[in-house]
């Protein structure tokens, strides 16, 4: 027989926990709505924001200009190793119609028994002369046979050698997109963030960094520190006609440079010709501890060696700092990152 019970009632404490709740959950989703807004963050905080975006933005610059530099080379590489090739052809096209010639030539002359070109000879001699020259084909045939060996064992290498470079090429135009693509994104964010200042905040902003960068025409004091070599020199006067340049990445002069552009623009105006990028850069010449620089002297920063400068003596560079900043003097003090090593050229 069905049941016809009536459903239990809440007690009256369950009812008085659920209403509770109920008007807890109500007071929060109003409270919630009627909340104040987030604070948008301040100029102090926006710039400390910006500044550590440009800084990977420019670690990953310097990655680009690497991959960059990276792509060229390989270009070149395999266009001389085509160039190698095609001309290797050639040869071998050459040796296999000589090696066809000598090989007809053989079958004419060898055609008739030799006895009988004797009997049919009025001049013995001039059998033997024949006679001669076949063994001298033969011997002609077995050297033109190795040298098509060897030339097909070399075009073979260069092939093999001109693939991998061309994958190498391939997996480098693709890393060249990423890191481009990096540097895109991290000045987008900066720019997002710049865009949120108010217009007296953005005014303030270029203000300071006005101060910063200082006039291309002041000369800031560097002391009397004499250059490392005669070249140095060359290269920091270079360096000096350039201030007030700005800082474009990839750039390599002369109207704009990123921090390694600079460098490596300054130093070829001295014949000098050091590697694109901070890192390769880093590796060349003599390795230097800070009481040890001279003016002209190279100085790298950061763990990684993304940033690179000349020495200016009495503790200042002369650099290419960043987007939104032109080629001037600084302390190492106020760089952002830590002053790693220098290296003499």
């Amino acid at each position: 027989m069905t049941s016809h019970r009536r459903p239990k009632q809440p007690s009256r404490t369950r009812v008085s926990v659920l209403i509770t709740a109920a008007a807890a959950a109500v007071a929060l989703s109003a409270n919630a709505a009627h909340a104040a807004p987030s604070e948008k963050p301040g100029k102090a905080e926006v710039k400390a924001k910006v500044d550590h975006l440009y800084q990977q933005a420019e670690q990953a610059t310097e990655k680009y200009n690497g991959a960059n530099e990276k792509q060229h080379k390989l270009q070149k590489e395999i266009s001389t190793i085509q160039d190698r090739v095609a001309r290797g052809q050639e040869d071998l096209n050459k040796l296999r119609e000589g090696l066809g010639s000598m090989a007809s030539a053989q079958y004419r002359s060898g055609g008739i028994d030799p006895s009988v070109q004797l009997l049919l000879s009025s001049d013995p001699d001039d059998f033997l002369d024949k006679a001669s020259t076949l063994d001298q084909l033969s011997s002609q045939q077995v050297e033109a046979l190795k040298k098509i060996q060897d030339k097909q064992r070399e075009l073979a290498q260069e092939r093999a050698e001109a693939t991998e470079k061309l994958k190498d090429l391939a997996a480098t135009r693709t890393e060249l997109g990423d890191k481009k693509k990096e540097v895109q994104g991290k000045l987008a964010e900066a720019q997002k963030l710049l865009n949120t200042l108010t217009a007296q905040e953005k005014a303030a902003l270029d203000a300071e960094q006005q101060r910063a960068g200082r006039s291309s025409a002041e000369r800031v004091d560097i002391g009397h520190h004499s250059p490392a070599t005669g070249r140095a020199a060359v290269a920091f006067a270079a360096a000096q006609s350039r201030l007030g340049k700005p800082y474009v990445r990839g750039a390599t002069g002369p109207s704009s440079y990123d921090c390694s552009g600079l460098t490596s623009w300054a130093y070829a105006q001295a014949d000098v010709f050091i590697p694109r990028t901070s890192e390769a850069q880093s590796g060349i010449g003599t390795r230097l501890t800070r009481s040890q620089l001279q003016v002209g002297d190279l100085v790298f920063f950061f763990n990684d060696l993304h940033h690179v400068g000349l020495y200016a003596g009495n503790g200042q560079i002369l650099h290419a700092p960043r987007t939104g900043t032109v080629v001037r003097y600084e302390s190492m003090d106020t760089i952002g990152g830590p002053f790693m090593f220098g290296v003499r050229v």
